[in-house]
């Protein structure tokens, strides 16, 4: 068969509606089956519920390396309340991008992934170790149905794999004038926590000063305007000091502060703007997003509850976090977890070197770096039966593209041309794993 290109493979796939919730992924996953099917590949459906499965399948190798897992997700989050420049589900192409909600977040991914091993295929090409293809469900709302029910209930199928590609590394930083390849080796991990806040209620035509509502202003406030502690994990350190190594003064000096837990939020603040991208990954963070307090306009609420969205840094526990906002926002606010997901606490940079020389190759002026996530994956799941995950979709996108600003966002795309880029990318993947360096 003819192998489809990552674009029209990306624009198909976008053109399946996977907002999860609900998901309804069966549509879409049994288009990558039959094309998988075609190609001389043996998928499986394996699913916990009706209409979402999980789609897996696998290339024999050599026999010479453990088994490689490529995973990824089709479901997408909603587009509702977004104002579109395009229809997110047309996967129309615009002056060399593709538009549509996944193109980022991970359809593009898929595409690239699914290309790859297809292409090998064509070619007879056979791997070191067997190559493990997983299209997975419902990772958008914490992966339930998807990579965590595989894990728990299928397991065998991923026996003997020791390390897997999956989202989102790869994507350029540039820092100082200088452009890196991040490489993702780590992430944080969801903690989520309720708060509440006490007062005395009563009429509201009496005026009520510290009560439970202004208690609550207190507490927002303080999480406004002040920073958690600072935690420089190894993979930031190795990350900064990359960073610091490859960029001229004065920026170089600048970014040397970064790695003294004294001065890291001087000079964040210093760095305005341009440090959001080192920010979030030398503090455990919460963002206040849920309120729930009163029921009439004329009754003062004497009980306010709110929610954080909590995200751990690698070898932080939930207990740490709850005592960082408690000495934040002060005793009188009552704490819990009220959702916590632990992620692995170390890395296994065994094959980071592969992924660096890849990065090499393909694009001389990237500076490989080691990545932390600040948000969570499928890759907490597989962690948990001892699969090392890196992130590693590489996308050569130009230093005036926001990639954080467009996933989960209105005109979500992805440059045609990176497409082929980042398919490249894991065909030597595929062609140096296993082999002596």
């Amino acid at each position: 068969m003819e192998v489809p290109s990552p674009t029209s493979l990306l624009q198909d796939l976008i053109r399946f509606d996977t907002t999860n919730p609900p998901g309804n992924e069966a549509a879409c996953m049994g288009y990558m089956r039959d094309l998988l099917a075609k190609a001389g590949f043996e998928p499986a459906m394996v699913g916990k519920v009706a209409g979402r499965p999980n789609l897996v399948t696998r290339m024999e190798g050599r026999g010479e390396a453990p088994p490689l897992l490529l995973y990824g997700h089709v479901d997408v989050v909603t587009t509702a309340d977004q104002r579109w420049s395009v229809p997110p589900f047309s996967g129309e192409i615009r002056d060399g991008w593709i538009w549509g909600r996944g193109a980022l977040d991970m359809k593009g991914g898929i595409a690239m992934m699914a290309v790859a091993l297809l292409r090998a295929k064509a070619e007879a090409f056979v791997p070191a170790g067997d190559v493990i293809f997983a299209v997975l469900c419902d990772e958008e709302v914490g992966g339930a149905l998807g990579a965590q029910y595989l894990v728990e209930n299928h397991r065998d199928l991923f026996a003997g794999v020791r390390f897997a590609i999956g989202e989102f590394g790869g994507f350029p930083l540039y820092v100082g004038g200088k452009k890196f390849a991040a490489i993702q080796v780590a992430e944080k991990q969801v903690c989520w926590l309720r708060g509440k806040v006490r007062g005395q209620g009563g009429h509201g035509s009496v005026p009520m000063r510290g009560g439970a509502m202004a208690k609550l202003a207190r507490v927002l406030d303080a999480l406004d305007r002040h920073r958690l502690p600072v935690h420089i994990t190894p993979v930031m350190r190795q990350m900064l000091e990359a960073i610091v190594a490859a960029t001229p003064a004065p920026t170089n000096g600048l970014l040397s502060r970064l790695l003294v837990a004294d001065t890291v939020d001087q000079t964040l603040d210093a760095l305005g703007g341009a440090g959001m991208i080192f920010d979030a990954n030398l503090h455990n963070t919460v963002n206040a997003t849920v309120v729930q307090g009163g029921s009439k306009t004329n009754v003062i609420p004497s009980e306010i509850s709110f929610q954080l969205d909590g995200r751990l840094l690698p070898g932080c526990s939930s207990r740490d976090l709850l005592a960082e906002v408690a000495d934040l926002v002060g005793s009188d606010v009552e704490l819990e977890i009220l959702q916590h997901t632990p992620g692995p606490t170390e890395v296994d940079m065994g094959l980071y070197p592969l992924f660096a020389d890849v990065m090499r190759e393909i694009d001389p002026e990237g500076i490989p770096v080691p990545l932390l996530l600040n948000g969570s994956t499928d890759a907490r799941h597989f962690a948990r039966i001892g699969i090392q995950t890196y992130g590693f979709l590489p996308m050569d996108l130009p230093p005036d593209f926001d990639f954080v600003r467009y996933i989960h966002a209105a005109d979500e795309r992805v440059p045609v041309a990176s497409l082929e880029f980042g398919t490249g990318a894991i065909s030597r993947v595929l062609r140096k794993y296993g082999t002596a360096r």
